[in-house]
């Protein structure tokens, strides 16, 4: 770690050389030393902003300097004098001047120096005053809050200009209609002047008769307008404006409301922290001030501005134009940006500074003020945050109440438009920083630190405790086993998964994590997995009877050192199947893609190829397909809306593969789809795959770059070059070899610069470097097509590397054992040949598996070179790798759909039939068949119903008798088999709110009713007491219970104790809690702030987030209030009838949560005693009679 802080030397002693030439002051000055009463005199000089000393006026080095900026200059009074010296030093003291330099911040002493006169001392303090700056900062102080006054100022004048612009169009609009009026009145009135001149002379029945239909054309006019405005009360649009305008109206209320709580936000808490900040002992510093308020006080003076504008469109009521305004408001609105992509930062800045007696008691008084209504601060800063959310459903009801051919229509759904893209934005932004706190959380857990966590495009999968199994020599497996408790401790390890390494950290008893020395970190690029370890191997013999197939190896081979095995115990099969689809998805695309990456760019850090990022017609809107913004963990944009036909498609897409994709459609398909429709898609690609994959799919396989065109010459000798292919063009090898023994594939390989081909080479075992091919050397199967194909008279260089072809295939199966690779027989392998391939013919290859044996029957070299063999290798790999991550995931949808099970079964069974099925295929075909037909995965876990049913109990013991940590245990362990049952089908849809949850949710409704009935449990066993010391007592007891469960992390169970205690039945209980000691007091409030329900269980996101591991047992009800927030908040399809997959990605991200807690079990041995204990409805006493003994117990005082 960097101990000193590093300078240019030369450049300060040019500035010292400067300062004794040109110096502002220079001069002999008295500079106090470290230890107590003792001058130097030293020779300063001033420049600019920093002061140099000499040890003396010809010295040409400074012996230090001091930097001026920001510091403060004052005189000091003189030292006091020893006794004995009194008089003879009084009259030099009363001639030297002391002055003191204060550099305004801790830790950095103050410089104390002196002169011998008085006006030298002066100017001194002048200069160093003029050299600190201060004066210019205030200045610039000043002139920033008037050039924000003025920018405040220039806006409100040109909405007034605005305005008083439209009042004089309407103004001489107006007069125009105005005259227009005058005009045909005075012709109407030239008309009438013959009619009333001859008016006089008509006879006065004739008057009566004119004034009787005078009076009755009034009235029927009068009663058919009448008749008209009745008709218009009730039609649609009348009702559609009234609605449109109380819109308007709530829109106005809920402005004032917000910038009321702005304006609290500011006034109350804002400005009074900086005015504590200022103070001469600070609970709080200005930067936590600025990250914890971050630009509120800009957002309130741009929302003071907008509610003036709406109150003035609401002054010229009922003519309501809001689009202007909304115009004017919309550029505005970006710094949001910055208050929400920081906002849960801030949030914990405000943690840590409560940490602060002083503050957290100033923070308190500021609450208390009558305009906060007893909200915190916490509160306030979340306002903000559903601002712009609230903006786009006030205009999506406002659009939805307004005529298409209103006038301000298009710009209403321009406006909510521009605030849809800024809220996705936004979202983004939050997304890519939570991500990016979550690595860095892991980080700071680490003692040691992890560079690679700091890598903002490593994406976080999933964590959990596993047990490494100690070697020996030779890679052998120790005779360990399972049950042993020395290994269960030392082995156990703390496990952590990203896109591209893994983990393996020890937990010290202070909860600390420290990485293996060796071994800690893993480049999964340099991994092979294997899930089933052979038992003819020497290292794993007999493992699958010793460990019970639980343990999986990961084989590490680091380019830079020898490689070794890591052998992984998993604590059931299920959690096993869990880590190793993800470790084999994370290789799977890892491997892919780093091929393809090195194919077109040698030092690229993305981990999609370039050919791949850059193709717009991957990633490009169509009408069937939206894409966010927003970048997943291979780097391209996510879907935002698409059909099922679009979903199923990028699910079976050949070119590469998301995980955060694939679990994201597994999770949430039923709420689109079913899935037979998904088997059968996978079943087509397979079967059918010319038919069924789309065209720009396949598009990118067989693509061929501008340099490789018109390169490959035509060789008689193959049989395959007379066909027409439209790709890939054949392959160019040359025929000499190289004794370079074979490697993997390096990421950094050496690329061919002219035409970026990649080098594909086998190694030999011939001593000859120039020996030719000859059919006795039994090449590798696509080695022999290549051979076949060969056209070229390029050579490969010794020094080239060769490549062992069996490690190039980016979608071989990471569990396929090494021994099952490609081996040449009898010892012999294939000459090195050097391959200049296009690089889709450089996938295709490696996606095609080459290098292992082929079945009889099949021509090599037709495999490598057809089209359609690669592409059929390719689905079947891609239907194999979306079982295996189905099957292994989400095994829950095949044990409660007995006919998906059979489809898949038989879909299996077909492959395996297949002739041309690669050995790697075979294998991993075979491990999903097992995997499939495992009817007991589950047989570690232990079940509700086995705890109920369990023969021969043993009498339930009494509350006295059970210690609070046996207590503690059991509740866990029952919490957790209940939280843990729950299939995640059961989140979709908010079943759980429907009339007919018992059946839509049973494990839901079953969990809900378990919380209840401990709850009850508890509130019966405090009342069952007579005595006051004994229901005190017991209190205590149920408390220690419940902290026991917290430090076990079951924070389920502290809910449970928690809101016992506070029921009003025992809530009221004065007395009793009288008799409870303030420990227990103090640890009950600790324990309700950590479950609290305020800021949607802000304190519990923020433990389980950072200080919490599995196993543990969440809070079940705050991931319900999530998702019925994200089901009502947002449709399931678009108007257009698309997938919102925006929100089925919300929806998977928690249910993964839930899941990551429901995979890990706790090691808790299951008491008969106790459950019985616990789950005795015998003992539980209903909420009426519990009230009735609380008032018996301690009747109501009177009033």
């Amino acid at each position: 770690m960097q101990k000193s802080v590093r300078y240019n030397e030369g450049h300060a002693l040019y500035l010292a050389f400067l300062a004794r030439k040109e110096g502002t002051k220079r001069g002999f000055l008295s500079k106090k030393a470290a230890e107590a009463s003792r001058w130097h005199e030293k020779w300063f000089a001033l420049y600019q902003n920093v002061l140099f000393y000499f040890e003396g006026e010809q010295s040409g080095r400074p012996a230090g300097m001091y930097l001026l900026e920001g510091c403060s200059c004052e005189r000091a009074p003189a030292p006091p004098k020893a006794a004995s010296g009194a008089a003879a030093g009084k009259d030099a003291l009363d001639k030297q001047y002391y002055f003191t330099v204060l550099f305004g911040h801790e830790g950095q002493k103050p410089l104390e120096l002196r002169c011998e006169e008085e006006h030298e001392g002066k100017e001194w303090m002048d200069a160093i005053h003029q050299a600190s700056y201060s004066d210019i900062l205030i200045e610039r102080e000043v002139l920033m809050q008037k050039y924000i006054h003025l920018v405040q100022i220039v806006e409100t004048e040109k909405i007034a200009a605005n305005q008083l612009r439209h009042q004089l169009e309407d103004q001489d609009t107006e007069i125009e209609r105005l005259k227009s009026e005058i005009i045909a009145l005075n012709k109407t009135k030239e008309r009438m002047r013959p009619y009333h001149g001859n008016q006089e002379d008509e006879d006065p029945d004739i008057k009566k008769i004119k004034k009787v239909q005078s009076f009755m054309r009034g009235w029927l006019c009068r009663r058919k307008w009448k008749t008209i405005v009745q008709d218009y009360i009730c039609s649609p649009h009348a009702e559609s404006m009234r609605k449109r305008n109380q819109i308007v109206f709530n829109m106005v209320e809920a402005e004032s409301e917000y910038v009321h709580q702005l304006y609290v936000l500011v006034n109350c808490f804002l400005r009074p922290l900086r005015m504590a900040a200022s103070s001469k002992k600070p609970p709080i510093t200005h930067d936590d001030v600025s990250s914890i308020f971050l630009n509120s006080e800009t957002i309130m003076f741009l929302h003071e501005i907008f509610h003036q504008g709406l109150k003035a469109r609401i002054a010229n009521w009922p003519t309501l134009i809001l689009a202007d305004l909304f115009d004017i408001l919309l550029p505005m609105l970006n710094i949001y940006q910055e208050f929400v992509r920081n906002h849960q930062y801030s949030l914990q800045v405000l943690a840590n500074c409560k940490q602060n007696r002083d503050f957290d008691k100033l923070l308190k008084q500021y609450e208390a003020n009558p305009a906060c209504e007893g909200r915190m601060l916490e509160t306030f800063l979340t306002y903000p945050m559903f601002q712009i959310p609230r903006y786009i459903i006030t205009l999506h009801e406002l659009l939805a109440h307004t005529p298409h051919e209103h006038v301000e229509r298009k710009s209403l759904e321009f406006a909510k438009s521009k605030l849809e893209e800024l809220s996705r934005i936004m979202h983004d932004e939050v997304s890519d920083t939570e991500n990016i706190r979550k690595n860095l959380a892991i980080e700071r857990m680490i003692v040691e630190g992890c560079d690679i966590l700091l890598d903002t495009s490593q994406t976080f999968i999933r964590q959990g405790s596993l047990i490494q199994v100690p070697s020996v020599e030779r890679g052998k497996l120790s005779k360990v086993r399972l049950g042993s408790l020395s290994l269960k401790k030392e082995g156990e390890r703390q496990c952590f998964l990203f896109t591209k390494h893994f983990l393996i950290c020890t937990r010290s008893s202070g909860g600390k994590l420290h990485l293996l020395k060796t071994g800690g970190v893993l480049s999964l690029i340099e991994c092979t997995l294997i899930e089933e370890p052979d038992a003819s191997e020497d290292d794993s013999k007999g493992s699958g009877q010793v460990f019970g197939h639980l343990d999986f190896k990961i084989v590490v081979e680091p380019p830079d050192s020898a490689p070794f095995t890591v052998v992984l115990l998993a604590p059931s099969r299920q959690e096993k199947a869990a880590w190793t689809s993800d470790i084999s998805q994370c290789v799977d695309n890892i491997r892919c893609n780093g091929l393809m990456t090195i194919v077109f760019e040698e030092n690229s850090k993305v981990t999609v190829p370039h050919m791949i990022k850059s193709d717009a017609r991957l990633h490009r809107d169509d009408k069937d397909i939206c894409f966010s913004k927003t970048l997943n963990s291979c780097k391209v944009p996510q879907i935002r809306y698409a059909s099922v036909e679009r979903l199923l498609e990028r699910l079976t897409d050949l070119r590469f593969l998301s995980i955060d994709f694939l679990n994201t459609f597994l999770h949430t398909y039923r709420i689109f789809t079913t899935a037979a429709v998904v088997l059968e898609k996978l079943s087509d690609i397979y079967k059918r795959p010319f038919t069924s994959i789309p065209v720009r799919s396949l598009e990118l396989f067989f693509a061929t770059s501008q340099n490789n065109r018109g390169e490959h010459l035509a060789d008689g000798k193959s049989p395959h070059l007379c066909r027409k292919f439209s790709s890939p063009p054949p392959l160019a090898v040359s025929r000499t070899s190289s004794p370079v023994r074979a490697r993997k594939l390096s990421l950094t390989s050496p690329l061919n610069s002219k035409i970026g081909a990649l080098d594909l080479s086998a190694s030999s075992t011939t001593s000859s470097p120039t020996s030719t091919y000859s059919p006795a050397t039994s090449p590798p199967p696509h080695t022999a097509a290549v051979l076949e194909t060969v056209s070229g008279d390029r050579t490969m260089s010794e020094s080239t590397p060769a490549v062992d072809i069996a490690e190039l295939s980016p979608c071989r199966s990471p569990s396929t054992p090494r021994h099952l690779r490609y081996r040449p027989p009898g010892g012999q392998t294939a000459d090195n040949t050097h391959c200049s391939v296009s690089p889709a013919s450089a996938f295709a290859i490696a996606t095609a598996a080459a290098g292992h044996g082929s079945p009889p029957g099949f021509n090599n070299s037709e495999r490598t070179c057809d089209k359609e063999f690669i592409i059929r290798r390719t689905a079947t790999n891609r239907v194999l790798n979306v079982l295996r991550h189905w099957v292994s995931k989400h095994s829950q949808d095949f044990e409660l759909n007995n006919e998906l099970k059979m489809n898949v079964l038989n879909l299996l069974e077909e492959v395996l039939r297949d002739p041309d099925l690669l050995p790697q295929e075979r294998k991993a075909t075979a491990n999903i068949l097992r995997a499939l037909s495992q009817d007991d995965q589950d047989d570690t876990h232990l079940k509700m119903e086995d705890i109920i049913q369990i023969p021969d109990c043993p009498k339930a013991e009494c509350f006295e008798t059970l210690s609070a940590m046996e207590l503690a245990e059991q509740i866990t362990l029952l919490d957790h088999i209940v939280f843990r049952s729950i299939p995640y089908e059961e989140f979709l849809g908010q079943g759980w709110m429907k009339l007919d949850k018992n059946e839509r949710t049973p494990y839901i409704m079953k969990t809900s009713q378990h919380f209840n009935d401990m709850s009850n449990l508890v509130a019966s066993q405090i009342m069952n007491y007579a005595d006051v010391s004994s229901r005190a007592n017991s209190i205590e007891k149920w408390v220690a219970v419940a902290d026991i469960c917290r430090c076990m992390h079951n924070y389920n169970g502290v809910l449970e104790i928690t809101s016992a205690l506070n029921r009003s039945a025992i809530y009221r209980l004065k007395k009793t809690w009288a008799k409870v000691s303030k420990q227990t007091k103090a640890l009950m409030d600790k324990l309700q702030k950590i479950v609290s329900s305020e800021g949607r269980f802000k304190n519990l996101r923020e433990t389980l987030k950072n200080n919490c591991n599995p196993p543990a047992v969440p809070y079940l009800g705050m991931y319900l209030t999530d998702l019925a927030f994200i089901e009502e908040g947002t449709p399931n399809f678009t108007e257009e009838g698309l997938v919102n997959f925006s929100k089925m990605r919300m929806i998977s991200h928690i249910i993964r949560e839930i899941r990551q807690f429901q995979q890990t079990s706790y090691r808790i041995d299951h008491q008969p005693k106790v459950t019985q204990y616990l789950l005795d409805k015998t003992l539980i006493i209903d909420e009426d009679t519990l009230y009735e003994l609380s008032l018996k117990i301690e009747p109501r005082l009177p009033a």
